[in-house]
């Protein structure tokens, strides 16, 4: 396998292909392709880009027709037709449907793009610079997203530079499950001397991926909402990698029943695993000046054809929702199963998640390493999130069929049988 160019000219900061040390050539749906001919089935989906699978061929097929007319690529934030249809396909089969009402800001084709511009918003709106966050959250790298971004390893890749603006509360569960970490936050901003700046927004991913598939209760969104209103704060939730359908919902915080002020959206938007993103806000946020926050790519209209298609295809009803739902059932069941292997031969391990995002926390980061290496020896491609790279992290296709989910789920767990043979 040529990888010696590969090697010698990208740069140390390349991560996954330390782990998948293989050239890939084609893929489909939930499985990987090298250039040697062998097939992997894909637990990573491109860390949460890629819902709808590899090459999908109902949303490819709009990709290339769109191509073929010489439809508008690129436009900067003029009106295509591309657009139109990406704005009404989005409020006729997402925002009418769930009751909600949003202006669409297009800041930039990445999440971190989406959650700089979301934060400034609410500083702008409300006058205020605080942003509360929560411990593991994981947000983005650019300056203003990681400064409330929790994992140090990003933290301190700022050649010195401090991280501002933003303050880190306990997410649920962080002191243990008898512990509800609102009560801190409530009293801090009741607290005229707790020595918390009353913040402009709070931002909150109800499953922080990177950080570990740490799941919010619902009650605790729920309240943590309420708090929010009682304080004129604006309520920002980072659905980034856990929306597009990732928990079972298009939206993450439907499950909680919670509306909020803003929401930010990448990784699967488009559908396709092409860039884009978007910041929704209630109208009367849209407190923006022409050109205040643009950015070159805002306008990527083959990710909005893409978007369009996959939104129509899979949210036109409820059919795909359930199937996730199904399949997550599967998921958590067999994950159970694992963690309870794990903790009858000496290895605590507990299973996690929402929808198909799930993990197995098995505690330490050399056991977890140890099963996705064997995984990825016998075929299969999954990834570790947490602080220390703790929980093994499923993130599939949610368009995965049953034959490659179950054999996908067989090798992780003679993975893991594997590993306590050692």
């Amino acid at each position: 396998m040529q990888t010696q160019t590969l090697e010698r000219m990208e740069s140390n900061v390349r991560t996954y292909s330390r782990s998948f040390p293989v050239v890939f050539t084609k893929a489909q749906n939930a499985r990987l392709t090298d250039e040697e001919g062998r097939e992997y089935i894909d637990f990573l989906a491109g860390a949460g880009t890629l819902n709808y699978g590899h090459n999908n061929p109902h949303i490819k097929e709009a990709l290339v027709e769109y191509l073929a007319s010489d439809g508008i690529v690129h436009a900067l934030d003029m009106w295509t037709d591309a657009k139109r249809d990406y704005f009404d396909t989005l409020e006729t089969l997402i925002f009418k449907p769930r009751g909600l009402d949003y202006k669409v800001h297009l800041p930039g084709p990445t999440g971190t793009n989406a959650v700089e511009a979301a934060i400034r918003l609410a500083r702008v709106a409300k006058g205020r610079h605080n942003i509360v966050t929560f411990t593991n959250g994981f947000h983005g790298v650019t300056m203003g997203a990681l400064a409330t971004t929790g994992n140090r390893k990003f933290r301190e890749a700022t050649g010195g530079i401090p991280t501002q603006g933003a303050s880190f509360l306990p997410f649920d569960g962080y002191m243990g499950e008898h512990t509800d970490t609102l009560d801190y936050f409530e009293k801090l901003l009741k607290d005229k001397s707790g020595g918390l700046d009353v913040p402009a927004g709070v931002i909150v991913e109800t499953v922080q991926g990177e950080g570990g598939i740490n799941v919010a209760g619902l009650e605790w969104l729920k309240r943590l909402e309420d708090i929010c209103r009682a304080h004129d704060i604006l309520l920002i939730v980072d659905d980034i990698q856990a929306g597009c359908g990732r928990t079972g919902k298009f939206f993450s915080f439907e499950h909680a029943g919670i509306v909020p002020d803003i929401i930010t959206n990448s990784k699967s938007l488009s559908g396709f695993g092409m860039p884009f993103a978007h910041v929704l806000m209630r109208p009367e946020l849209d407190q923006w000046k022409p050109g205040q926050y643009n950015g070159t790519f805002r306008g990527f209209s083959l990710a909005m054809v893409t978007a369009t298609a996959a939104l129509k295809k899979y949210w036109s009803d409820d059919t795909f929702e359930h199937d996730v739902q199904r399949k997550s059932r599967i998921v958590e069941e067999r994950f159970q199963k694992l963690a309870a292997l794990l903790s009858d031969n000496g290895m605590p391990a507990t299973e996690r998640g929402r929808g198909l995002m799930r993990g197995i926390d098995v505690v330490s980061g050399d056991i977890a390493d140890k099963i996705t290496s064997k995984a990825f020896e016998h075929g299969l491609i999954i990834e570790t999130s947490g602080q220390d790279g703790e929980v093994v992290k499923c993130l599939c296709p949610l368009t995965i069929t049953d034959e490659d989910l179950l054999e996908g789920l067989d090798i992780l767990e003679a993975s893991v049988n594997a590993v306590i043979s050692e």
